[in-house]
């Protein structure tokens, strides 16, 4: 287990004291793969955004600082070019923080803040461009765009899409709830998934600063799914969406012409038998598009899934479900390599690390364990981009 104190609170300090919101020590170099960790702050013990350090060799983790940025730093994104951070704060009445990563620590600077102009924003993305910041406000049921200034700082929103549907769910689909919101691979079309509504819309992207809804392409999904985050496979023409009500992974085929979504199947994410609650949350695909991971919060859990290439349909069959050693699993990451896997264990305040094979995509707990021990993390992302395609 990894030591989660500070390197140092003294220079963390003197850098807030002048404007700088130091996360790492002075000017001091860091090495190894670095990850911001966003976090909930009200009713826990959490200072805000961390940053860590993860040794690629033995996946240890080592905790570099900590910073306050707002209520609620719940949810990140990282600009293209690696020198911008934006942190939603996911809050009744919703905001977006930007701030500028410095070259060699990694220390953040505020560059400014804007309203999400909705509720409870729990997801920020960024056009592949990185032009435009996305949002998606859970409480509001709606989602913004705004577009990003030439240093990274952002603009007021200049659209805001509210959805409408609901489902049979009279607890948790009674209105719209939108979840994740993302750019598809052309960067001409957004995917939103609204957990309330069981849709993944689907827009066109306008860099001006318009989504246009487009008619006849969203995907319906079965009454009661509850669609919460999705992912792009990185060759086939398939996008997988993580179901949180009724614990399935969807498969879409996805029509990059037209922006239209059709289904085509659905899996469980627990193994066969098991009738316990289960709420599944994250969904990342490998690098070379073999395996899928979702993450089971409830079973606690990463289901390790297989994705057929013989078809253009992309077939899944649930390879190995593998405990994440904490409760309540809510989001993960594959680190840069591809070698390893962090989950961020929510009601167990950890951070975990998992090995994973570099053929068979599956995963094996670190022993000793490599853990970390951070107040209720919720997003996890690398700063450095992946290095390569892996398995």
């Amino acid at each position: 287990m990894t030591d989660a104190r500070d390197l140092s609170r003294r220079d963390f300090l003197a850098a807030a004291a002048i404007g700088l919101i130091g996360l790492a020590r002075g000017s001091e170099k860091i090495d190894g793969d670095l990850l911001y960790v966003g976090t909930y702050t009200e009713g826990t013990r959490s200072e805000g955004l961390y940053l860590l350090r993860l040794d690629r060799r033995s996946g240890k983790l080592q905790r570099i600082g900590s910073v306050d940025a707002g209520p609620n730093p719940s949810f990140l994104a990282i600009h293209p070019n690696r020198r911008v951070l934006y942190a939603v704060n996911e809050l009744e009445q919703g905001a977006v923080k930007a701030f500028a990563i410095a070259k060699d620590t990694a220390a953040l600077t505020r560059l400014n803040e804007q309203p999400s102009e909705g509720g409870a924003p729990c997801y920020v993305s960024l056009d592949r461009s990185g032009s435009v910041v996305l949002v998606a406000n859970y409480g509001a049921g709606s989602i913004a765009l705004l577009p990003v200034g030439a240093n990274g700082a952002l603009g007021p929103a200049a659209q805001v899409v509210r959805h409408t549907g609901k489902g049979p769910n009279a607890e948790r689909q009674a209105a719209p709830h939108a979840h994740c919101i993302l750019p598809d691979l052309s960067n001409r079309f957004v995917l939103a998934a609204d957990l309330g509504a069981d849709r993944v819309f689907v827009y066109r992207l306008d860099l001006d600063g318009k989504l246009l809804h487009v008619e006849g392409g969203d995907a319906v999904m079965r009454p009661g799914a509850g669609p919460r985050h999705i992912a792009f496979h990185p060759t086939l023409p398939l996008v997988f969406a993580a179901n949180e009500l009724d614990s399935t992974v969807a498969t879409l085929r996805f029509d990059a012409e037209r922006g239209a979504l059709s289904p085509l199947d659905t899996l469980s994410t627990v193994p066969a038998g098991w009738t316990g609650t289960n709420y599944p949350a994250d969904i990342h695909v490998a690098a070379n598009g073999r395996m899928l991971y979702v993450s089971n919060r409830g079973h606690n859990s990463i289901a390790v899934l297989s994705v057929a290439e013989t078809t253009r349909g992309g077939a899944l069959v649930l390879d190995q479900v593998v405990s994440t050693e904490g409760d309540w699993p809510r989001n993960f990451s594959l680190d840069p390599t591809g070698r390893w896997l962090l989950v961020a264990n929510q009601r167990s305040d950890s951070v975990v690390v998992f090995g994973r094979d570099p053929d068979s995509g599956r995963l094996t707990p670190t022993r000793p364990p490599q853990r970390i021990a951070i107040p209720s993390p919720v997003c996890l992302r690398f700063l450095a981009p992946p290095l390569q395609r892996s398995p």
